[in-house]
């Protein structure tokens, strides 16, 4: 079976918040194009891509499903994503891999904090995006108050390109630009002609000959407006807007052909070097690890092998599957512009790239894990196995960050919320045979240089061994993470043993001072020596953490902890009571708005004083306020803040145990 040229390729995403109808969407969309033969439901269990027990069992999607259909001669590869924070992971992955993305807005509950989370993420990645107003039919719902949130926490660039039929229990559809002002009823004709002027005057604003046409009056043809909004929809300029109720299958056979129309065709050609990216993983019983991967250019087929850069490594590939809702069929061949799951690669990880990684575009962070929590077998005796399960699963959403402190025989890992735990539960009892017992939560702290300073370190007894190292560390904007560099000449310290030593300056941060990550800052190797006979490359290994642990020592380093951006809405009689605890929480917020009998009040607030805020709310409240957030980076720690974490393993300031303890370590290495 060979695929489709490219420019028959649509690859896009479904992303919203939770509830907004992603996966109903997704749905109807596989049963309007005949992919599937009956429509299933997300609270019966029954949806096509919510096919894993657990997401059945609680009718939310947990991990981001890969499905295919044909539209209008095009061949569809749509990615529908979790929309509930706590897998935020998953969005983050597939968003790499996107050329267009549909973002669903409920047209009851509007723009929520998490939206513009993943509003933020399309537009620092510039995909062209579709956004659908959806549950049109249901009680509450109010198209033009949506249109003006959106047009305030989005964009002011959202263009309607549609009429809806009546609002609530009489929206019976939707009509757009391309029926044509010619074929509208009389009474219907005016309406549909200010949908085609309002289309045209939002474009003329980015488009100088449409603007010359609007200011004069020169009539501009139904092909040429509708050629400029899919030009600028595809540059990420503007965005339609479209209405519809996925539960009744209402506007969703415009979205498709919006779909088509809008969206863009992938880039990169087959002849092109062999460029792609991994962005998922799957297991099958039969095949093993299938890497989901995206090709930008070049093509691959049963039985070559493909470079992994990232890892430098050969594999050779045994099957190339298109991926529906877990079931596969093989296709043989991937090329330049698809994305299909590749069988054969057993050691290949989350964002590895294969090929050329020059057409590969970037990561983009759509959050962080902001809690850790430990993990233990209710049977001692499943400890081993244990480890390999969380592996795997580390393996699938590298954001869990397994932490194996095999001498303390103690298993962590980063979550985003308990939803997550849940599901970890699940999957463990149910894919892997295992009772596992989680302990409390707790907020994930971190630390950043206090001021600039060395760091120095001569490991040079006992011999044989020579290591010579001297840091510049000085504190970093927030939000920077590590930025190191060498200023040390190679015949002072062979290219070599630089390398080395930048490969354990990161491992040297995972513990500060007080036990924490060190982030924001900034470390310069200024000077560095080794010994033409004593120097050993694992004496690096060794000296770095020394050195970097002597800096932060001189230093200082401060405790920060994260902060979320919050918005609650709630009645208006609860302000007061409301307002009390979010100073007493050390929220910093804007004056509250008054809409009606309630209101809205937005800020930052520590993630560590408001865990258990929202049970609190709900009691405020009589259950009729909402809190969403997102995360909204790290900040100092107020004065006299002291939490600190057990240091794994020895402190590389005790010098003495330290080179004892890795000199034990590396010996078989070393030998």
């Amino acid at each position: 079976m060979s695929l489709p040229n490219s420019i028959g390729i649509r690859n896009i995403g479904i992303v919203a918040h939770v509830d907004a109808g992603k996966t109903t969407t997704t749905e109807h969309m596989l049963f309007e194009s005949g992919r599937i033969r009956s429509l299933g439901r997300v609270d019966a269990g029954t949806a096509q891509t919510d096919w894993l027990d657990v997401e059945r069992e609680r009718g939310i999607s947990v991990r981001a499903a890969t499905t295919v259909f044909q539209w209008n001669g095009c061949t569809v590869n749509l990615i529908d994503t979790p929309g509930h924070v706590d897998f935020s992971s998953e969005v983050e992955r597939s968003l790499r891999v996107l050329d267009g993305a549909i973002l669903i807005v409920s047209a009851v509950e509007g723009v929520q904090a998490h939206t513009e989370t993943l509003w933020n993420a399309l537009r620092t990645l510039r995909i062209p995006t579709i956004i659908l107003i959806n549950k049109m039919d249901r009680i509450g719902a109010d198209a033009q108050r949506v249109l003006k949130e959106m047009n305030q926490y989005l964009s002011p660039d959202l263009i309607p390109v549609q009429l809806y039929d009546g609002v609530e229990e009489s929206f019976h559809g939707v009509r757009g630009l391309k029926e044509g002002l010619e074929t509208e009823e009389p009474h219907r004709r005016k309406a549909m002609q200010e949908l085609f002027e309002g289309v045209l005057e939002r474009l003329a604003e980015h488009d100088e000959s449409l603007l010359h046409s609007y200011i004069s009056g020169e009539a501009v043809p139904e092909s040429v407006l509708f050629e400029r909004l899919t030009g600028l929809t595809r540059q990420a300029v503007v965005y339609p807007v479209l209405f519809g109720a996925a539960s009744k299958g209402l506007g969703i056979r415009e979205l498709m052909n919006a779909i088509v129309d809008y969206l863009p065709p992938p880039a990169g050609k087959p002849e092109n070097p062999l460029s792609g990216v991994v962005f998922r993983l799957e297991r099958d019983k039969a095949m093993g690890k299938i890497a989901m991967v995206r090709l930008y250019g070049g093509r691959i087929q049963n039985r070559d092998v493909v470079r992994n850069t990232t890892q430098e490594m050969d594999e050779k590939v045994t099957q190339i599957r298109k991926v529906h809702a877990g079931h596969h069929e093989d296709v043989g061949i991937l090329e330049a512009g698809d994305i299909a799951g590749v069988c054969g690669l057993s050691r290949v990880r989350i964002g590895d790239v294969i090929g050329d990684p020059g057409a590969v575009p970037p990561a983009h962070r759509l959050t962080t894990p902001l809690l850790t929590v430990q993990v233990s077998p209710v049977q001692l005796s499943d400890y081993p196995q244990l480890v390999a399960a969380l592996q795997e699963l580390s393996d699938e959403d590298p954001l869990l960050d397994l932490q194996w402190h095999q001498e303390e025989r103690e298993l962590h890992i980063k979550i985003m919320g308990p939803i997550q735990l849940e599901v970890l539960t699940h999957a463990l009892q149910t894919r892997f045979g295992l009772q596992a017992a989680f302990g409390q939560p707790t907020i994930i702290y971190k630390e950043t240089p206090s001021r600039s300073g060395f760091g120095f370190v001569a490991y040079t007894m006992p011999k044989p061994c020579w290591a010579i190292l001297k840091f510049h560390i000085e504190p970093g904007p927030r939000g920077s993470g590590l930025a190191y560099r060498s200023m040390v000449k190679p015949e002072r310290l062979l290219p070599g043993y630089q390398n080395e030593v930048a490969r354990r300056v990161p491992e040297a941060l995972q513990q500060g001072l007080r036990g924490w990550e060190v982030t924001d800052l900034k470390v310069t190797l200024v000077d560095g020596e080794h010994h033409v006979w004593h120097t050993h490359p694992l004496d690096f290994v060794l000296a770095a953490p020394m050195g970097i642990m002597d800096g932060l020592a001189n230093t200082g380093t401060t405790l920060m902890e994260p902060y979320l951006h919050f918005r609650i809405t709630a009645p208006e009689e609860a302000n007061g009571k409301i307002m009390h605890e979010l100073v007493l929480m050390r929220a910093v917020f804007d004056y509250p708005v008054i809409h009606g009998e309630r209101f809205t009040v937005e800020g930052t607030i520590p993630a560590a004083t408001s865990l258990d805020f929202p049970v609190k709310l709900s009691t405020l409240t009589g259950g009729r306020g909402t809190f969403t957030t997102r995360f909204d980076g790290y900040r100092e720690c107020p004065a006299g803040t002291e939490i600190t974490r057990p240091r794994r393993g020895v402190n590389p300031l005790d010098t003495a145990k330290y080179i004892l303890s890795m000199r034990n370590a590396l010996g078989a290495q070393r030998s």
